[in-house]
């Protein structure tokens, strides 16, 4: 059966939906290793924790806190860590956090994988089937997709640096409420969790992501070949 005009048009907005996602879910992945969080403790303007992390703490706490949001190890992972003293450095509630969080980074990571994979089976088809000039049409618009995105969400975490940091609050809630049932994200200043991962760590982090994912997206929108 030939291709009609119709389905590899259609297909190439499907490239295009799952560009931003590729790009997104690369940037996160990159987020979740030892280089985003030691990178930013170690930035001068980091705040430092008024409770007595030092940046040593900081950096030994972070490492099986975030090693744990991509690993196959239940809560007790978390669960079973502790300060010198013996006291557990999560709380209940902060572990019920962290493996909601799991489960929100866990399906965000398939939903990579997923985008990934439709990204290189229709490549394959769209050469095979010799569409590959719409399929690029569909990368280039899905860089474009990207590159919108990357720059409101930088505008966003830049705007609550510079401007009002009820910008992101604003932004960072209504995130949560997405995913998160009630305030069973918000804890006390005292928390580990909060002092592990400030808001600014947040705002920085989104930051970071909108770098990474608008430089794929000029990539994208600026680097492929035209017909």
């Amino acid at each position: 059966m030939t291709n009609t005009p119709k389905l590899p048009n259609f297909l190439s907005y499907l490239v295009s939906l799952a560009t931003p996602l590729a790009l997104i879910g690369l940037a996160l992945r990159i987020l979740l290793t030892p280089a985003y969080y030691t990178v930013e403790y170690n930035m001068p303007y980091f705040p430092a924790d008024e409770y007595g992390f030092t940046k040593e703490d900081r950096l030994k706490w972070a490492e099986p806190s975030v090693k744990y949001l991509v690993n196959s190890a239940d809560i007790s992972y978390l669960g079973d860590l502790k300060f010198d003293d013996g006291v557990p450095i999560y709380g209940e509630r902060e572990l019920s956090h962290m493996a909601d969080v799991k489960n929100v980074i866990q399906g965000a990571l398939q939903a990579w994988y997923i985008s990934l994979a439709i990204l290189i089976l229709l490549a394959v088809y769209a050469q095979r089937s010799s569409w590959m000039p719409t399929y690029m049409d569909g990368l280039r618009r899905g860089g474009w997709w990207m590159i919108w995105l990357a720059l409101a969400l930088a505008f966003i975490a830049g705007a609550g640096i510079l401007l009002n940091p009820d910008i992101f609050w604003a932004f960072f809630t209504w995130f949560h409420s997405l995913f998160f049932e009630g305030d069973s994200w918000l804890f006390y200043y005292s928390d580990t969790l909060i002092r592990l991962f400030p808001i600014r760590f947040w705002q920085d982090a989104v930051i970071v992501m909108a770098i990474i994912a608008l430089g794929g997206g000029v990539g994208l929108a600026f680097g492929l070949k035209t017909k």
